[in-house]
């Protein structure tokens, strides 16, 4: 499917809390407003033992209403309270990479963080950002935290 055009434009960005996903979040509202577009930030939750006997059973409300908050929080704390893009916010039950993978559909852009950690691990994709470089709607940008990347130039 090809990326939307005109005022529909959209740039999608997972969000879940880390140093890389604040630089993806900073990263595609800079993005969007070059190209005319608004964010939609994706934040993905699941609840412990909602399949399976792998848990006791939770508030699935509660869960949701914690990644709202966070969500909210983070964009707030990236962006500040008023940023100049309109950002949308989409709390998601499931894989985060599925979610992002399916909010990518018509995207103009999926940016996503890497989260690999420590020594070689930190050259490697997270599996997150991996399975959206390969299963993807649209072209994906995958950005490191600023003191990641600047740890991987030195290496």
């Amino acid at each position: 499917m090809q990326a939307e055009t005109g005022p529909h434009r959209r740039v999608v960005v997972g969000v879940d809390g880390s140093p890389a996903s604040h630089a993806a979040l900073r990263w595609a509202v800079d993005y969007a407003r070059m190209a005319g577009a608004h964010v939609e930030a994706v934040a993905a939750y699941d609840v412990p033992g909602a399949t399976g006997w792998s848990a006791p059973a939770v508030d699935a409300d509660l869960d949701a209403e914690q990644a709202r908050t966070m969500l909210s929080s983070e964009i707030s704390t990236g962006l500040g309270t008023a940023p100049d893009v309109p950002v949308e916010e989409h709390v998601v039950r499931g894989n985060a990479a599925q979610a992002l993978i399916a909010a990518s559909e018509g995207a103009e852009l999926l940016a996503v963080g890497n989260r690999g950690r420590g020594g070689f691990a930190r050259l490697l994709l997270g599996s997150v950002s991996q399975q959206c470089a390969l299963h993807a709607s649209c072209p994906v940008v995958i950005l490191r935290a600023p003191e990641e990347a600047s740890e991987a130039a030195d290496a």
